[in-house]
């Protein structure tokens, strides 16, 4: 939605929406929102834990919940879910309220950045990689479909400031901002 006075950043694990949002905020001057971290402090748990109690279907209503909420805000950067885009009612939402932002990763630069990472229930996958692919194909499309603006990767070695310095002058260009 352009104009609109939300930034809403989508994307694939490991692509930076907490990172760079968190950088973008900052620039704009707006309240910044990770959809996770609101999830575990409504809930008083990790995500992970979510996932032990409630499985992957729990987690998503919880989600999709928290996800309308946080949409209502005026004002706000939200870094959503990497998953977030499978709910239709997610993605008519995100549409509606802010505006898009998709930042895009490969899979090799997932891997690279989550090497270590072991928070994510979805990547306790002996097999890493073929699990990322199979999000990708799932969720591409969905992506594509709700982006108001695409920002590709910027290579291995582009660190969050550089990726965000990047970010802030493509939405510069395209973004109408509203006041909240």
């Amino acid at each position: 939605m352009n104009p609109s006075c939300n930034l809403f950043l989508v994307g694939p694990t490991g692509a930076g929406k907490t990172s760079i949002g968190r950088q973008l905020a900052t620039r704009y001057g707006m309240e910044f929102l990770d959809l996770d971290q609101e999830i575990e402090r409504h809930t008083g748990v990790p995500v992970s834990r979510v996932f032990d109690i409630e499985g992957e279907a729990g987690f998503r209503r919880r989600e999709a919940a928290m996800l309308d909420e946080c949409s209502r805000r005026r004002g706000i950067l939200l870094a959503s879910g990497a998953g977030a885009v499978l709910d239709p009612a997610n993605r008519r939402h995100l549409v509606e309220r802010g505006y898009v932002v998709w930042l895009q990763v490969t899979v090799p630069v997932q891997l690279q950045r989550l090497a270590h990472d072991t928070s994510r229930p979805l990547l306790a996958d002996a097999d890493r990689q073929q699990k990322l692919e199979g999000m990708a194909a799932a969720r591409t499309s969905l992506y594509e479909e709700i982006a108001d603006l695409i920002i590709p990767h910027g290579g291995e070695q582009e660190g969050v400031a550089a990726a965000s310095e990047r970010c802030i002058a493509l939405i510069d260009q395209h973004w109408n901002r509203q006041a909240a």
